[in-house]
């Protein structure tokens, strides 16, 4: 599908159903994490004053199918019935498509949670949206028999393809003073204006606690978030001291643009904070203190197309676990057992993710390597044999040259062990280190059943490569549980070796059974199979560049 024009979906909501006695109810997803909690424990939820942690969800509905999916959340908002969410919703607009969305609670329809928790839902089509007048709709939330649920607020803005990112850190001084006992716990939410003259939260700083002089950490926030690529359209910015009931008192606010921001590039700016209630009782009412812009940088952001156009070349490299472990090719038990009318998990797995990356790899010669068997013509024990017996020159000619020489090698090796993962990553790094000035990525695909026998030289491996511009995709075969495949993957703990951790995530694993479809198929599955183990490429790519500071190079004519 061509992409379509990306649309940010801002979402408010007004007058939310108050289930609470002492506390607002969620506004979110809509259902409280709070509650939900303590109606899956067995006990009785009790009102409290704290604040409750939630989440809005919006749900698409799939072109020509019945079924929802969930597309995203918001961020937590704590303890109001009119909440503002700062995240925003990217959905590509197709003109010609009705696209359905749902903002709804997920699970709030369960046996384990009561009707109190249910604030309603809302269907709209994207489209209603758009063509509402300035892009702005509010809908009635519904569901809930016999009371008024409040209503949610939707506007869509087309994004513009601006891709700069801004940095800036800010500082304030002399705040008023908000708390009785203490001082004030400042925090900044800046606002871009609209068409109509309505405003747009777009972002929100951290508190910074008791005092009147805060330095706010930097952060980074899309040009096109700021101010949709419109560098004078004006960005409010408004002072608040944070209060845990949600109630935050309203310090002051200064209005600025982008160009005036970026101007303070090469002079601090300092901004008047006024409380426009103030100036009108206080004759002589000066300002609410100062807010100081300290540094403001601007870097563009590439994707992973605009190096792929500037010639960076994909390499594809592949290595077949050739161990005991997967059983005796000629058994139909066998892991590398292919019938007449199917080919073996691995065949599978390698034509998925080889066909689709070979489109990237212009030359369509892939270095194939097997490990963990015993070679002719002495029956030494190899962890990385050239599939093709040669060598000098270990590519194929394409993805199915490394199908041919993976059947081959099959009939002439004696499958043994144990399983070595880092003499083929090593392998694989070192060619990756001779080049390194973003003209070349190297893309190592290890398909094995999982049972690996050199674990702590493979994170020392993995932590050497992840400097280098390579990923690592791990597909596993077979019934094994794989834990250690999550650990090397790393997404939740990035992988170390003695204390060093890589700098980078450099590798994804998926198990292959996952991708088996019970209605037979095949060419769905391993479609889905690709997209999860090529999904995260791009970013590590993008990761690679960025840390070396690497820009794409122009594209020829």
């Amino acid at each position: 599908n061509v992409p379509g024009t990306k649309v940010e979906l801002t979402v408010s909501c007004r007058n939310l159903l108050d289930m609470d006695t002492f506390s607002k109810s969620d506004p979110g997803g809509w259902w409280s994490w709070a509650r939900g909690a303590q109606h899956r424990q067995g006990t009785a939820w009790q009102p409290s004053s704290a604040p409750l942690s939630t989440v809005v969800v919006l749900f698409v509905q799939g072109s020509g199918s019945s079924e929802w999916k969930e597309f995203g959340r918001t961020e937590v908002i704590d303890n109001t019935l009119n909440p503002d969410f700062v995240r925003k919703f990217v959905l590509d607009y197709y003109f010609e498509e009705k696209q359905n969305l749902r903002f709804d609670p997920p699970g709030s329809h369960g046996a384990v949670l009561g009707v109190q928790d249910f604030l309603g839902q809302a269907f709209v089509a994207l489209g209603e949206v758009i063509g509402s007048q300035r892009g702005r709709l509010e809908r009635p939330l519904t569901g809930v028999p016999g009371k008024r649920c409040g209503t949610i607020l939707l506007l869509a803005e087309e994004l513009s393809n601006c891709r700069d990112i801004v940095t800036m850190q800010l500082c304030a001084n002399k705040l008023d003073k908000k708390d009785f006992f203490g001082k004030s716990d400042p925090f900044l939410v800046f606002y871009r204006s609209n068409e109509d003259g309505t405003f747009t939260i777009c972002h929100k700083t951290e508190v910074v606690k008791n005092t009147l002089n805060p330095v706010w950490q930097p952060f980074t926030i899309p040009v096109r978030a700021l101010c949709n690529g419109d560098y004078d359209r004006t960005v409010k910015i408004d002072v608040y001291d944070w209060d845990r009931d949600g109630s935050h008192d309203f310090i002051g606010e200064f209005a600025t643009s982008y160009r005036e921001l970026s101007r303070a590039q090469s002079q601090f700016t300092v901004y008047e904070v006024l409380n426009p209630r103030k100036k009108c009782k206080k004759k002589k009412y000066v300002n609410s203190g100062t807010v100081t812009l300290l540094s403001f940088s601007v870097e563009s952001e590439f994707t992973f197309v605009d190096y792929i156009r500037g010639g960076t070349q994909l390499n594809f490299t592949v290595a077949i676990d050739f161990t005991a472990s997967n059983g005796m090719p000629s058994q139909p038990t066998s892991l590398h057992y292919a019938s007449p009318y199917q080919l073996s998990a691995y065949a599978l797995a390698l034509k998925a993710v080889g066909e689709i990356i070979q489109d990237y790899d212009s030359d369509k010669l892939f270095p194939a390597y097997g490990f963990g068997a015993k070679v002719p013509p002495d029956g030494k024990i190899s962890h990385q044999f050239p599939l093709n017996n040669n060598m000098d020159n270990p590519s194929c000619v394409g993805i199915e040259g490394v199908l041919e020489s993976y059947l081959q090698s099959l009939r002439t090796v004696q499958l043994y062990g144990p399983t070595n993962f880092a003499p083929v990553i090593n392998q694989v790094a070192g060619t990756a280190a001779q080049v390194t000035d973003g003209s070349q990525y190297h893309v190592l695909l290890i398909i094995t059943d999982g049972v690996i026998s050199d674990m702590l030289q493979t994170k020392e491996a993995i932590v050497t490569a992840s400097a280098l511009p390579m990923s690592i995709i791990i597909v596993g075969v077979g019934p094994a549980e794989f834990e250690a495949m999550e650990e090397l993957d790393g997404d939740e703990v990035r992988v170390s070796f003695r204390g060093r951790y890589a700098e980078r995530d450099i590798v994804q694993f998926v198990p292959f059974r996952d991708y088996v479809d019970d209605s037979g198929n095949q060419v769905l599955s391993m479609a889905r199979l690709a997209k999860d183990v090529l999904a995260e490429i791009p970013e590590q790519l993008l990761s690679y560049m960025k840390t070396r500071d690497i820009k794409p190079r122009q594209a020829g004519p």
